[in-house]
């Protein structure tokens, strides 16, 4: 187990938790919204090659978007953790003194 540096706080955690949970939120609308625009608008092409390189891109798109609402929303997971050991150890501190 590493020691953490001692500027490493709860509030610091809790307001890095905040803001990578509300991207991963926004992420998560947004990768919806493109997955439900490609959806409701076909292919419109009778080349094989447009038609294959247009959906190679959509999934390249949403799947982008998907990675990205999965690490900011595991990142933020992370911090809440964090915040809870950390205040869990000032507890432990605290009875032991």
């Amino acid at each position: 187990m590493t020691l953490l540096p001692s500027k490493t706080n709860p509030l610091h955690c809790l307001t890095g938790a905040l803001i990578a949970g509300t991207l991963g939120l926004l992420l998560y609308r947004l990768t919806g919204a493109i997955a439900y625009l490609f959806a409701s608008h076909a292919v419109s092409t009778h080349n094989q090659l447009v038609y294959s390189l247009a959906v190679a891109v959509r999934t390249l798109v949403v799947g982008l978007c998907t990675l990205a609402t999965g690490v900011f929303s595991i990142i933020a997971l992370g911090l809440v953790a964090l915040t809870l050991q950390l205040l869990w150890e000032r507890w432990v501190q605290r009875e032991q003194a």
